[in-house]
This record gives structure tokens, sequence and C-alpha cells, in this order.
């Protein structure tokens, strides 16, 4: 316990060594920038065509990429005032992400009511295993933003779209982890539930799902990994609210400093549903 102690402290102090290491490269690339809108040395006729291109030559911003000073401002300004809502093109950072997460949630409960049930049917007969394999080969493959012009024709609903989107994508690896994790319970347990002449329900709850909890988990884990990678990009293709939406309309609005705290963000939340998974998968995993 010990020794895993001091390797969870040095890997934590070299995590933070790296970090430091970015952004001292960070800084030393972008600190000593000269602005590129600075007007010394401009004439006035190249002013003026700097003002017809969109730019200030007067600001004292930056013209290339951010630095972390106004990184810095930036992330102040969205964590000062999350919940702000000025209209539909202008909300909190909250409240983009928890449309964000909403639509997610929706979208990967359905699939666990679909997939966890209908794994544990495949899991459990050899017969629907071999007559559904064909289905879930042709549609596994397919990339989940692929089905969204169909939802948005059927459905016409740019939200509900994107929850379908999320329900495609999340089934697939829930659904091959339960029937793997069923069929792979020891014939041992199985057999002297038999014996004992366990009911199917008891023995579903009682002895299949402790036995494949793990790698259903695993299965539960990858399918959020995926379907929060997917409702960004789907949030980019159908606008309205939620943090692909904000990263989409930051860039439009040529605001670098905005896509980046946004890329970051989105980082950090999957790090965290990936860990909460983790520790799920640990709770439920029997150690010898």
């Amino acid at each position: 316990m010990l020794a895993w102690r001091s390797l969870g402290f040095r890997a934590g102090l070299l995590s933070v060594l790296i970090l430091l290491m970015l952004l001292g490269i960070w800084y030393g690339a972008t600190g000593s920038a000269v602005s590129a809108g600075s007007s010394a040395g401009m004439t006035p006729e190249q002013i003026e065509y700097a003002k017809m291109m969109g730019k200030d030559p007067g600001s004292t911003k930056s013209a290339g990429f951010p630095t972390l000073g106004q990184m810095g401002a930036t992330v102040r300004g969205h964590l000062s005032n999350p919940f702000y809502d000025n209209g539909p093109n202008d909300k909190g950072i909250a409240i983009q992400l928890a449309h964000s997460l909403g639509r997610v949630g929706l979208g990967f409960s359905l699939a666990m009511l679909v997939a966890i049930p209908l794994g544990f049917v495949i899991g459990m007969s050899p017969l629907m295993r071999k007559a559904l394999d064909p289905f879930i080969q042709v549609l596994k493959p397919i990339s989940p933003l692929a089905w969204m012009p169909l939802a948005l024709y059927t459905i016409k609903d740019s939200s509900a779209s994107g929850i379908f989107v999320i329900f495609i994508c999340s089934i697939w690896p829930m659904l091959v982890n339960t029937a793997f994790g069923v069929a792979s319970v020891k014939r041992e347990w199985l057999n002297v539930a038999s014996t004992l002449e366990v009911s199917p329900l008891r023995k579903a709850f009682l002895v299949i799902l402790p036995a494949a909890a793990p790698t259903i988990l695993t299965g539960m884990r990858i399918s959020m990994g995926i379907a929060w990678l997917v409702i960004v990009a789907a949030e980019m293709l159908v606008g309205g609210t939620g943090i692909g939406y904000f990263v989409w309309n930051e860039w439009n609005n040529l605001s670098l400093t905005n896509v980046i705290f946004a890329i970051v963000l989105i980082g950090v939340v999957g790090m965290l549903l990936d860990m909460l998974f983790g520790l799920l998968q640990k709770a439920v995993t029997y150690v010898e």
C-alpha cells in the first residue's frame, strides 16, 4: 500500500512538472510575441486597409495565438458568471455544459435500457447470438454522425436528433460487452444455480449480473467516452445550445481564447466522467 501511495505521489508530481513545462513553452512562444495589431510604422493607407480586413491596428491584443494572460482573463470571465443567460446565442458556460450533459445523459440512459437487457439475451442464448451478430456487425461501424441527416428528417427536432445520435453511438459497446460478460460467466456457477433450482430471474440477478458486472461497466465506460465525444460534433452540426455549439459559435466570432477554453473544459469533463465509471468498475470488480 505504501509503495502504491509513493507511486501515486511521484506520478502526480511528474504530471505537474509536465504541465508546467507545457505552460512554459506556451509562454515562451507567445509572451514575447510582438502585437500584430500595432499601428507603429504603418502608413494611413495600411491602417485603413487593415480596418477593412476586420483588424484593429490600434489594438494591444496579440493577433496570433493567445497568450497565457489572455487565457487567464478568459477563464476568469467565464467562471465568474457561468450561469448568465442573455438570449439564444449568449449563455453562460455552465448552461451550455448542462445542455450537453443532459443530452448525453438521456441518450446514454436510453441506450442502457436497450443494450443491457438485449446483451443478457444474446449472452445467454447461442441461437440469438448467431442470429443477431450480422446486424450488430453491420450497424456497429457506422459513424454516429452519419445518422444525423436521417434523424433530422424523421424527428425534425435538433435536440432530439442529438439525443438519438448519442443513443445510437452508446448502444454498441454496452451491448457487445454485456453479451461477452454474460457468455463468459463460469459454467460451474450456473450449474450450481441449476442444481439449487434457482429461478431464471434470480439466476440473472444473483449469479450472472454480479459476475458480468465488471465487463458491463467496461462497456458503459467506453460508451460514455464515445457519447461525450460525439455530442460535441453533433452540436456543431445542429446548433442551438451546448458546448459543441459554443465552440463553433466562438470560432465564427474569431475568439480563439474561448475556443481553447472550451476544448480544455471538454477534456476535463470527459476525464471526470471516465474517472466516475472507473470508480464504479472498481467497486463491482471482485479481487481475490
